[in-house]
């Protein structure tokens, strides 16, 4: 088997997965300006990686600061049109760190790799926007990483903040070095699925960052596969002779795998405490659970559902839910678990009525589209698309999908119940 050092870097995907993120735009003034007075120096706290939320893009291409000293700070300069910290390759980010590459970015700003002067490592730095918005939300960020650093003895797969400070109007928060997320390995591994094996590992870690979050009454809000990263960025290459239509000819008879299964999740801008009346909308479109999508409030278990669309993903290699319209996702929800319960239904609030009809959902006569309806027809049953991807354990993964996936929030696995599930109690072999 080959062994190779670390992903290759790849085109930025700029296929549309990633909602517009309503989080940003909450978060109490207060809390920012009560926690300002910290900001001026750096705070250091004993917490680890990244909130990145954001695909993976290639180093900058701004010219390395020669003439700068050592230790010493770049020339002031003004942020761009949209509040995004503008920087060299080469700059000091205050004197302890120096900027290697930028690594990607996303609504909340960016993210660059620093040398880390003090500890003699590269760094992860994510720059938030100089706007009070974004400076706010980076506040509720942190203050929820440090919360789950207080409290995280065991080191769960929750990433964890190493320590933060305010720099020319950026709150900049550190974490370590990881590798690309699990989206962007499906990505550039030409979309092809994890063996079940693999798929058992990372679901094992994801649902027991999620059950610690949810015993200090945290809710995620935003799980994904771009939200997921993995420790390493290394990986092997082995035999694939499931070629798919998606797969380029050279290289099509190969697949990369993690050399390591390790996972950190990422991305806490959106967490929130668990409250009662929570209405407003949550998730990534094609991670979102069906009482978000028909208003009827949610909790804790629609991170859980979030979690059962991911393992889907991770097992077919592609997302489970490819759409961006409410009515046409209830339509898939429909094909691929069966009718919609009519007590969910009926309780739909206002601007969900008109999906419903009937007490049943209003599919197909409410359909957009011709390609609409086909994108819906074809969608497998979720016992036949797991079948077609899984040699063995199937069965044991069917029935842990169908748990994490019910319509009923209320029925739904919790995420310790689906830890006590025989596909993590029970061995099999890596197929």
């Amino acid at each position: 088997m080959e062994c190779i050092a670390e992903m290759p870097r790849a085109p930025l995907d700029r296929r549309p997965r990633k909602r517009q993120r309503l989080g940003w735009d909450v978060g109490p003034a207060e809390m920012h300006q009560a926690q300002l007075g910290l900001c001026g120096q750096e705070v250091v706290n004993t917490i680890s990686v990244v909130a990145l939320g954001l695909s993976s893009g290639g180093i900058v291409s701004s010219q390395v600061n020669h003439e700068q000293p050592r230790g010493g700070s770049p020339p002031l300069r003004g942020d761009d049109k949209d509040g995004h910290y503008v920087f060299a390759v080469g700059d000091n980010l205050t004197p302890r760190y120096k900027i290697n590459s930028k690594m990607g970015e996303g609504t909340f700003g960016q993210v660059l790799e620093c040398w880390d002067s003090e500890s003699k490592e590269m760094v992860a730095i994510k720059i938030i926007r100089g706007i009070k918005k974004y400076r706010d939300a980076a506040m509720i960020e942190i203050s929820m990483l440090e919360q789950l650093g207080k409290y995280d003895k065991s080191r769960s797969s929750c990433v964890q903040i190493r320590n933060w400070f305010d720099y020319r109007n950026h709150i900049c928060i550190v974490f370590e070095r990881l590798g690309p997320s699990l989206y962007d390995f499906l990505r550039k591994n030409n979309y092809r699925s994890f063996p079940i094996a693999l798929v058992r590992e990372v679901a094992k870690q994801l649902l027991e960052c999620i059950a610690f979050m949810h015993e200090l009454r945290l809710i995620h809000t935003d799980l994904k596969p771009e939200n997921i990263l993995l420790v390493s960025p290394e990986y092997i290459k082995v035999p694939d002779y499931k070629v798919s239509p998606r797969s380029p000819k050279e290289g099509s008879y190969y697949k990369r795998l993690p050399k390591s299964s390790a996972i950190k999740v990422i991305d806490f801008g959106s967490t929130t405490y668990d409250q009662h009346d929570q209405s407003y909308v949550v998730s990534t479109r094609h991670y979102r659970a069906p009482e978000v999508i028909l208003g009827l409030g949610w909790s804790y278990p629609c991170d859980i559902w979030s979690v059962g669309c991911i393992l889907v993903e991770l097992c077919t290699g592609e997302a489970l839910f490819q759409t961006h319209e409410n009515l046409e996702h209830l339509a898939m929800m429909e094909r691929a678990f069966g009718p919609l319960p009519y007590h969910m239904l009926r309780r739909a609030d206002r601007p969900s009525e008109k999906y419903i009809r009937k007490g049943r959902l209003n599919w197909p006569e409410g359909c957009t589209s011709r390609e609409s309806m086909k994108a819906v027809m074809k969608l497998p049953r979720l016992q036949n698309l797991v079948m077609q991807n899984v040699d063995q354990s199937a069965g044991d993964f069917i029935d842990l999908l169908q748990g994490l996936l019910k319509y009923d929030p209320a029925s739904r696995l919790t995420a310790q119940e689906a830890l006590l599930h025989p596909f993590f109690t029970q061995g099999f072999e890596r197929r």
